[in-house]
């Protein structure tokens, strides 16, 4: 099985660290993991996204398209990379700073997660904003063991802010969990 996903914002939001943790998490667990960021010159504000494929099978082509979920911390981006989307997927928007078009909310299943929220007022550190994504795309799309994917990125953040990115992506996981009970 194949899964296509896509994390876009802008440059300092974290999006392509979260990309890089999925993808290397698919590899430990016996599979095939890739990821392909694209990003402006600004080092921070500018459009970025990041597209993770993740497959059992050996990747051939590392860019996607027919994305299968998306998530989306910033307008810009949002704008510029929703169009690689599979009609009727999932996208999660940040809705603070994302407002998707009454044509938008026809073409894609549209859920809205304050995700920076999350991370500034319930974690307490904006910065884990990328891990609260992270989170929510494992929750969401359950393409990966969440345990798996935890330890990896356990794996890829410092030490002294490894409790507060395992508040992030519990807080992620929760999220996404509440919102498909519904």
């Amino acid at each position: 099985m194949t899964t296509k996903l896509r994390f876009v914002g802008v440059g300092g939001q974290g999006v392509i660290l979260a990309g890089e943790i999925l993808a290397a998490a698919k590899i430990k667990a016996g599979g095939f993991g890739v990821k392909a960021s694209t990003y402006t010159s600004q080092v921070r504000g500018g459009p970025t996204k990041v597209d993770i494929i993740l497959s059992d099978d050996e990747i051939l082509y590392p860019y996607a398209d027919d994305i299968d979920f998306m998530i989306a911390t910033a307008q810009v981006s949002f704008n510029s990379f929703k169009n690689d989307v599979k009609k009727g997927a999932v996208i999660v928007v940040e809705p603070n700073l994302v407002s998707p078009s009454d044509e938008d909310r026809k073409k894609w299943k549209i859920y809205e997660i304050p995700i920076i929220s999350i991370a500034k007022d319930e974690v307490g550190n904006v910065i884990t904003q990328s891990v609260v994504a992270l989170g929510i795309a494992v929750g969401f799309t359950k393409v990966m063991d969440k345990e798996l994917v935890r330890n990896e990125m356990l794996r890829s953040v410092p030490e002294k802010v490894k409790e507060a990115n395992i508040k992030a992506y519990d807080l992620g996981l929760k999220a996404a969990n509440e919102l498909l009970k519904n």
